[in-house]
C-alpha cells in the first residue's frame, strides 16, 4: 500500500508542483529528493506518483489540468481504469435525468460499487450523496481523499464485497443508513492467461451479477467494454454508448429509472468537455436504433472469420441490414460508436438510401453520395483493382500517387511493409484501401473529402 500521508503532505505536493514548474528531469528530482533527506522507498514512491500527476490532471481536468495545483491519489492501474471529465461530465445528464419520479426522502444516494480513485463519482451531480465501496482500503482511501478534492465533500465508504452491499441495501437486516437510491458499477476485466486481450465476459463481478445487483436499486449504470455482447442484456434495459470521433470509449446499460428509453440503443458522440458534438445541420450527434435489432446484429458478428482475420479484425466489423452490391463512387467509413453500438447501417439509409456494403461483415459502406459527418468519414473512389503488387503498383502510377495512407479491413500484412513493396512515385496523396469486395480481396484508391 501506497504511503498516502507522504504523498499528500505539503512538503512533497510543494516540491512536485515547484519540480513541475521548473521542468525537472528524473535525475535532477532524484537529487533533490536526496538533499531533502527523504529514504530510497520515498524517493522511490514520490518519482512513481509524480509521474501519474501530469496524467490524472489532464484526465479529469483536461486543459486546465495543465495549470491545475490540485492533487489527486491515484495509482497507475487505479488512473487507468477510471473515467475520463469528458465521459463523467455527459454522464452527470443521465442522473439528474433518473433522479426524476425517483421514490425517496432526502438527497438522492449512490453507490458507487467497484469504487477504486473514484472517477465515476467525480461527475454525479452534487445534490447526489455518493458512497464508495470497495474491498481494497488503498482504494477506499484514495475514493475518500479524491472525492474531497473534486466535490468538496469527502465520499462515504463501506469495506465490503459490492454484491453483499447491494443485498442488503434492500433486505430487512440493512444498515440502520438510509439505502442508496442508485448504484454505478464498473466491473474488473480479469486477462486470459497467455493472451494480450481480456475476455469481455470475463468480469468480476460478472454480468448476471450485475443484474442481480440492480435488483436492489431503483436505478443504475454499469460500465461494459464497448465490445460486450449484448445478448446478455434484458430488454428494460437501456444501452449508451459514448465516445469521440475517432473511438467508441464506454458502453452504459441504464437500468429502473435511469433507463428512460427502455429497450433502445443510443450512440453519443461527445467532446473534450462532456458536450454532445452538433451535426453540420445543427442537430445534436446521437443516434438510436432498437435493443432487439442490436441484438441480433450483435450475435451475426461472431459468425464472420474471414482468412487472415484476427480478432482486431473482427472488432472492426459489424453485422448490418444493409444490402451488398458493387462499389459505387464513394466509400464511408464508420465512427467507432456507430460500428459498436451497430447503427450504422440505419443512419447510412436514412441519409443515402442506395447505400450498401461492398462485402458482408465488413462495415464500409458504398454509395454515390457522402454520407453524414461526424457519423462517417467519406472517401470519392479514384480506382480500383485486385491486391497483386503489379496491378497495385499500376494503379497508383495511373494517378500519379506517391504519398500513401493505407486502411484494412478483412486482409491481413504491415501498412509500412507493403507501401515499401509498392514503392509509390508521384505527386499525389491517396488513401489505399485493402479490403473485401463480395469476399475477395480488393484494392481501392480513394481521396478523403
Amino acid at each position: 500500500m501506497q504511503d498516502f500521508d507522504l504523498l499528500t503532505s505539503p512538503a512533497v505536493q510543494e516540491f512536485i508542483q515547484n519540480a513541475i514548474k521548473k521542468k525537472m528531469d528524473a535525475l535532477q528530482i532524484s537529487t533533490a529528493l536526496n538533499k531533502a533527506g527523504y529514504s530510497n522507498e520515498d524517493r522511490a514512491a514520490i518519482m512513481d506518483y509524480m509521474a501519474l500527476v501530469p496524467k490524472f490532471r489532464e484526465k479529469f481536468y483536461g486543459e486546465a489540468g495543465k495549470k491545475s495545483d490540485k492533487f489527486l491519489l491515484c495509482d497507475r492501474l487505479a488512473l487507468e481504469q477510471s473515467t475520463a471529465q469528458d465521459i463523467g461530465k455527459y454522464k452527470a445528464n443521465l442522473w439528474s435525468a433518473g433522479q426524476q419520479g425517483l421514490v425517496m426522502s432526502g438527497r438522492p444516494v449512490v453507490h458507487d460499487l467497484c469504487c477504486g480513485m473514484g472517477g465515476d463519482s467525480y461527475f454525479i451531480p452534487k445534490d447526489f450523496d455518493v458512497i464508495g465501496v470497495d474491498l481494497d482500503e488503498a482504494r477506499q482511501a484514495m475514493y475518500r481523499y479524491n472525492t474531497q478534492v473534486v466535490r468538496g465533500t469527502a465520499g462515504e465508504t463501506i469495506l465490503d464485497d459490492v454484491r453483499e452491499v447491494a443485498r442488503k441495501n434492500s433486505s430487512a437486516d440493512a444498515d440502520s443508513k438510509r439505502p442508496a437510491d442508485f448504484f454505478t458499477i464498473d466491473p474488473a476485466r480479469r486477462a486470459v492467461e497467455g493472451e494480450n486481450q481480456r475476455d469481455l465476459r470475463n468480469l468480476t463481478p460478472t454480468f448476471e451479477e450485475v443484474l442481480e445487483i440492480s435488483r436492489h436499486y431503483q436505478g443504475g449504470m454499469a460500465k461494459l467494454p464497448p465490445g460486450y455482447p449484448t445478448d446478455e442484456i434484458p430488454q428494460d434495459a437501456e444501452l449508451v454508448y459514448l465516445g469521440s470521433h475517432s473511438d467508441c470509449r464506454e458502453l452504459l446499460v441504464l437500468f429502473g429509472k435511469l433507463a428512460i428509453n427502455p429497450g433502445k440503443v443510443r450512440a453519443i458522440m461527445v467532446d473534450k468537455e462532456g458536450n454532445v458534438v452538433k451535426t453540420a445541420d445543427g442537430t445534436d450527434a446521437i443516434w438510436s436504433g432498437s435493443l432487439s435489432d442490436i441484438q441480433a446484429a450483435s450475435n451475426k458478428d461472431a459468425e464472420h472469420d474471414l482468412p487472415g482475420c484476427e480478432r482486431s479484425f473482427r472488432n472492426a466489423t459489424s453485422e448490418s441490414d444493409l444490402p451488398v452490391g458493387s462499389v459505387s463512387n464513394f466509400i464511408a467509413e464508420p465512427t467507432a460508436l456507430l460500428i459498436r453500438s451497430h447503427l450504422f447501417g440505419s443512419v447510412a439509409v436514412a441519409a443515402a438510401p442506395d447505400a450498401h456494403l461492398i462485402s458482408e461483415g465488413i462495415a464500409y459502406v458504398t454509395s454515390d453520395s457522402p454520407l453524414p459527418a461526424p457519423a462517417f468519414a467519406n472517401f470519392q473512389i479514384l480506382d480500383k483493382c485486385e491486391i497483386a503488387t503489379s496491378a497495385v503498383r499500376d494503379m497508383l502510377k495511373r494517378h500519379n500517387v506517391g504519398k500513401l495512407t493505407m486502411k484494412l479491413r478483412g486482409v491481413k500484412l504491415d501498412p509500412d511493409e507493403e507501401i515499401k513493396r509498392l514503392k509509390p512515385k508521384g505527386k499525389e496523396s491517396a488513401i489505399l484501401f485493402y479490403t473485401r469486395f463480395k469476399g475477395e480481396k480488393i484494392a481501392i484508391l480513394a481521396k478523403r473529402i
